[in-house]
């Protein structure tokens, strides 16, 4: 198992690339997308299968920023997405951090504003992540935990090659766990 020394843990905007896939740009997110991110969680159909502080304010603020300023080991972090064709307008993000925020196992993540959804850009967003989990970061495997009623993002889950190893429960919820090894790419 790959573990992480939170000394070998800095702010993730120093460290992280920039992605362009051409429809796509990924950049390290930033306090200046923290508005745009409240308003995606504060929408319920884009949270109904994610336990968390959304309908509380102060705590979902308090999350969020938590999340964004906290340093995670080198190579992972989040992402903030936007199409290229409005590169100004946040679409969502996109996650490779440590699970349940220690480790060892490293988690892949994505989650889009409703009017992005069935459009491909998760499995777009996450595949670019993928490569950069695997071939710069070096990691064994990742993993993603998704709500088992959540069968749009099992879908994405599939579409990457991720295959489903179990299940854990977590916040009063069911989730099914997938993982993808760096062997199984070929």
């Amino acid at each position: 198992m790959t573990s992480f020394s939170p000394t070998s843990a800095t702010p993730a905007d120093d460290l992280l690339p920039v992605f362009d896939t051409g429809r796509l740009w990924l950049r390290p997110r930033t306090m200046a997308d923290l508005e745009a991110c409240l308003a995606m969680d504060r929408d319920p159909e884009v949270t109904r299968h994610i336990a968390g502080p959304w309908d509380d304010p102060v705590k979902h603020r308090a999350f969020v920023e938590y999340r964004m300023t906290r340093a995670y080991p080198r190579g992972l972090g989040y992402w903030s997405i936007f199409e290229a064709a409005t590169p100004e307008r946040f679409i969502g993000w996109v996650l490779l951090i440590p699970d349940h925020g220690a480790g060892p196992e490293v988690e892949i993540g994505w989650r889009l504003v409703r009017d992005a959804w069935g459009r491909g850009i998760a499995s777009e967003a996450a595949r670019t992540l993928m490569r950069h989990a695997f071939e710069t970061v070096r990691l064994p495997r990742i993993v993603a935990d998704i709500a088992a009623e959540n069968a749009a993002s099992r879908r994405v889950a599939e579409k990457l090659g991720m295959r489903r190893v179990g299940e854990v429960d977590s916040d009063g919820k069911r989730y099914v766990r997938y993982r993808l090894v760096r062997e199984d790419l070929g």
